[in-house]
């Protein structure tokens, strides 16, 4: 039943449709899709299903292509990583399917990713990877392979409330991925499953040690997995041509002070790398696609009390206005706010200043942990919502 492979349906693909076609689960287990990324997260969140009885089937969406020559390692979609989910599966005696997304993912995550600092906004490419790929093609192949549940290995928790199931934070705080999935829906919601949303990461560790998984001492990947270097200024460059356009950069009173390559060089609240020195410390500020102008200001310029929000998501039961405790970026830890509704746009007014309030980043609602909804930043205000 075992197929891997690099491309799309191809490897294995007539006994993936085989499999499928048995719509029925083995005996009388419910079966269950398990996204493999052949690190130790979801290494352990399929041997958890495995133990829970389910008929557990292993997937692995082949999203990036990096040197299969050993330079790139611990990484997510690094060549090793599918050959890693492969070798899981085979320890823990489960069918594991690869499929080639490499385009979707190219044409979803990273060229909106490149457009996004061309503009001078700042992207937040692991939210638009969990919607427009990850989810709605996990759903999809088990939907072909007549599993009425899908699992991953993130670190959040599903709570059903009254007759729906409600999005919360992972019980490991510094680990939490809750903010990467305010766009489930609420019929993935009922059919999802996040195996360590009540473990930390050192008792998913130290399990995967335990059980001898392959691959349990791999490392944490901390930068994106289509830029290992963490150097994105450099990977821009290289996908954008001449798109790329060089400008000045200037200070609070508008007198040009340095020059730059490209505005996809900085974000909001940058202070390192910026090449000039005026004698204070001084932070980006702002950034005129127009001009290509970057513009210095001190820390107290950074400070926002409010943002509009494009593209909100709330689930069905959150009536705006709305009270909530809202992230505006990942490790950001919240702050209160009030949320309301301006036809499309959904105003945030902060209790309380918020520093770098970046556009094109994601901010999420949560009532306690529970995840409310959420929209990507459209612009900072400087002063309180009306």
């Amino acid at each position: 039943m075992r197929a891997f492979g690099p491309a799309g349906d191809l490897p294995g693909s007539l006994g993936f449709e085989r499999y499928g076609a048995n719509m029925g689960a083995v005996g009388n287990r419910e079966r269950i899709v398990v996204a493999m990324s052949g690190g130790v997260d979801s290494s352990v969140a399929a041997a958890w299903l495995v133990e829970r009885g389910y008929d557990v089937v292993g997937v692995t969406l082949h999203l990036w292509d990096y040197p299969d020559d050993g330079s790139v390692k611990g990484r997510c979609c690094a060549p090793e990583d599918q050959h890693d989910a492969r070798r899981v599966a085979d320890h823990l005696g489960i069918p594991h399917y690869s499929f080639d997304r490499r385009e979707l993912f190219a044409r979803e995550v990273v060229e909106p990713f490149v457009d996004a600092y061309l503009a001078g906004s700042t992207p937040s490419p692991c939210v638009v990877c969990n919607r427009a790929v990850k989810m709605s093609e996990l759903f999809a192949l088990a939907d072909r392979l007549g599993a009425r549940k899908v699992a991953t290995g993130h670190y959040a928790r599903t709570v059903k409330g009254a007759g729906r199931v409600e999005l919360y934070r992972g019980r490991d705080r510094d680990k939490d991925q809750s903010y990467f999935l305010y766009t489930l829906s609420q019929a993935q919601l009922k059919r999802i499953e996040f195996p360590l949303g009540e473990a930390t990461k050192v008792e998913v560790r130290n399990d995967a040690l335990r059980r001898g998984l392959p691959g349990a001492s791999k490392g944490e990947s901390q930068e994106l997995c289509f830029v290992p270097t963490g150097r994105y200024d450099a990977f821009v460059e290289r996908r954008a041509g001449d798109r790329a356009r060089p400008g000045p950069i200037v200070d609070g009173q508008g007198r040009v002070v340095g020059a730059h390559r490209g505005v996809h060089r900085f974000t909001i609240g940058q202070r390192k790398g910026l090449g000039v020195a005026l004698g204070t410390p001084a932070f980006v500020v702002g950034i005129d696609t127009e001009t290509s102008a970057v513009r210095l200001g001190g820390a107290d310029e950074l400070l926002h009390f409010g943002a509009t929000l494009t593209g909100a998501r709330f689930f069905d039961d959150v009536a705006l206005p709305v009270r909530a405790a809202v992230r505006v970026r990942y490790r950001h830890q919240g702050v209160a706010a009030t949320l309301t509704r301006d036809d499309a746009t959904v105003r945030v007014a902060f209790d309380e200043p918020v520093r770098a309030v970046s556009r094109g980043q994601i901010a999420v609602a949560y009532s306690g942990d529970r995840v409310l909804g959420g929209g990507t930043i459209e612009r900072a205000l400087g002063e309180a919502c009306a």
